[in-house]
């Protein structure tokens, strides 16, 4: 590690020292905000690469960077029967962490003051890695992704994030003009933090960098977390799609989707999809994910964070879309719902849905859904087993025949097949969203 970066490290260490991160009461719980479990599962990656079901018990998992532990807890909520490892290279962040998991009932997660450079020394590999919001702060960040990879294991995946240098540009002008004013020469505390305040406040509302980086929640009792975070941040900078790709390829890891890749469909920009300009249909098709991204944060560069899925090269499975799935490869599917689905709160909702026959909201359970989609009261009857356990195909369609057993229309008893192929056309469309889980034959996965 040379002068500089070691320099910089360090006033990061301070700087977290003296406001551990995030500031969220020890006694707050994660277990009903489902979409934060959503993006903390790793069924989630580990089903986009392989369409493989996988169960998180005895898994390992590690929280790089993991300030105080609140996403600790959430990866020990969203994952069952894990064992959860932190590091961190603030001990008084580490010290509210341990509380925090030992508190919520998790006494068998482990915390280390320990950078990434050294996560050899643990001695451990680990099936999933969650480094949030702290890639972006290493000079190089290839070096860190290479140190994950080397204590990842073969089919683990890797979940961490940038900061986007488009959508984040006005804040890199806010630290520069900070940084010119000295304030940011050593670990900037409550003097420089109330300086900061000054001369935003001073400026006119229609200047453009206050225009477009001040709000009221700068005055408010979490005021030194958001300067700290945002106009005084030691180390912050940004990143495009390209440097993203760059650094995996230097890494040696395999790009798997964006965390939320709902909100980088590229056709969804356009306001008529099926119908694009005749230039842009005969492209699009032809290009490749990294470039069909980087058009996207072009055209759209809404998100602060490039928040990725990666692992090893070459661990992907081959398997049949499902859209081309024969009748034989539907009666061999297993099915299942996504973790945050199975709670007591989405399940009472269910139920309700069930029995008082309204459609339920299915999209509120996931993070960047876009448009609201509602599921008809009769699927969500069919699905609500799936929130004990995953059910082969077989089994719904004998439950869809007790609960459909004559046809409404024509009050003719339902044939088997009627209620196989409703089955098929619902899955099938939850399925492409994330909804729902869909596992079918391996081995024709594997063979083509």
């Amino acid at each position: 590690m040379d002068e500089n970066t070691a320099e910089l490290l360090e006033k990061i260490r301070q700087q977290f020292d003296f406001d551990p991160y995030p500031r969220i009461p020890l006694d707050r719980s994660p277990k009903n905000e489902s979409k934060l479990l959503s993006i903390h599962n790793l069924v989630t990656p580990y089903y986009l690469r392989n369409k493989k079901i996988i169960n998180g018990k005895d898994k390992i998992i590690l929280d790089a960077g993991c300030g105080t532990g609140y996403k600790s807890l959430v990866l020990a909520e969203a994952n069952p029967g894990a064992k959860i490892v932190g590091i961190d290279l603030s001990e008084e962040s580490l010290k509210i962490a341990r509380q925090r998991l030992i508190h919520h009932g998790f006494d068998n997660a482990e915390f280390y003051h320990l950078s990434i450079s050294d996560l050899l020394s643990l001695g451990l590999e680990f099936d999933y890695i969650n480094c949030d919001e702290l890639l972006y702060l290493f000079p190089e960040p290839a070096v860190a992704l290479k140190a994950m990879k080397s204590v990842l294991k073969p089919e683990g995946i890797i979940r961490s994030n940038l900061h986007s240098a488009l959508q984040r540009f006005n804040f890199f002008r806010a630290q520069e003009v900070f940084r010119m004013m000295r304030l940011m020469d050593n670990n900037p505390e409550d003097m420089e933090i109330d300086i900061a305040l000054d001369i935003m406040k001073a400026l006119k509302n229609n200047t453009d960098l206050k225009l477009k980086t001040w709000s009221a929640s700068y005055e408010g009792e979490e005021k030194r977390e958001k300067v700290l975070m945002n106009y005084l941040f030691q180390g912050d900078k940004g990143y495009r799609i390209s440097d993203l790709f760059s650094a995996l390829r230097t890494a040696g890891l395999e790009f798997i989707s964006m965390v939320n890749w709902r909100e980088w469909d590229l056709l969804s920009l356009f306001q008529e999809p099926d119908n694009l300009p005749v230039f842009l249909s005969m492209t699009l098709p032809e290009i490749s994910l990294e470039e069909r991204l980087t058009l996207f944060e072009l055209l759209h560069p809404i998100h602060r964070l490039l928040d990725f899925w990666c692992g090893h090269p070459e661990q992907a499975k081959l398997f049949v879309p499902i859209a081309e799935w024969t009748k034989m490869d539907w009666q061999k599917a297993t099915i299942d719902l996504p973790p945050q689905l199975k709670t007591p709160a989405v399940k009472e909702q269910m139920m309700k849905s069930t029995t008082q026959l309204y459609p339920l909201a299915i999209s509120q359970y996931f993070p960047a859904t876009g448009e609201q989609f509602f599921l008809d009261s009769t699927i969500v009857a069919f699905l609500l087993p799936l929130v004990e356990s995953p059910q082969s195909m077989g089994y719904l369609v004998q439950r869809g025949q007790k609960l459909r057993p004559v046809n409404p229309v024509t009050l003719e008893e339902t044939p088997q097949e009627e209620t196989f192929e409703l089955l098929i056309q619902a899955l099938t469309r939850l399925e492409e969203d994330g909804y729902v889980l869909v596992e079918g034959n391996p081995l024709r996965g594997q063979n083509t």
